[in-house]
């Protein structure tokens, strides 16, 4: 038995079901929990988050921030290796 498409317009509606959309990614930081430690700076291949400058929290340790918020990716490889859980990831798809 065949399970693939069987007509042309099959073919196409099939087509149009595999159509690649563009994700984009936002990230919020719990700045009052966050250590410093800079390991998802480190993690985050599009340089998103960075050691906010000359800023501590309510404990006295320098924070993480998003400093190019634009360009994230979605991937979550910064909330994934946050010891303090600190970071979390939200996706949004988005038409082009």
């Amino acid at each position: 038995m065949n399970s693939g498409p069987t007509t042309p317009t099959d073919k196409k509606l099939t087509l149009n079901n595999n159509i690649m959309v563009k994700i984009k990614g936002a990230i919020v930081v719990n700045t009052d929990r966050c250590k410093g430690c800079q390991l998802c700076v480190v993690a985050c291949p599009k340089d998103v988050v960075a050691l906010a400058p000359k800023k501590v929290n309510v404990h006295g340790y320098p924070y993480v921030e998003a400093a190019r918020p634009d360009d994230c990716i979605g991937c979550a490889s910064c909330a994934i290796v946050c010891p303090d859980g600190c970071i979390t990831v939200y996706k949004k798809k988005m038409e082009d």
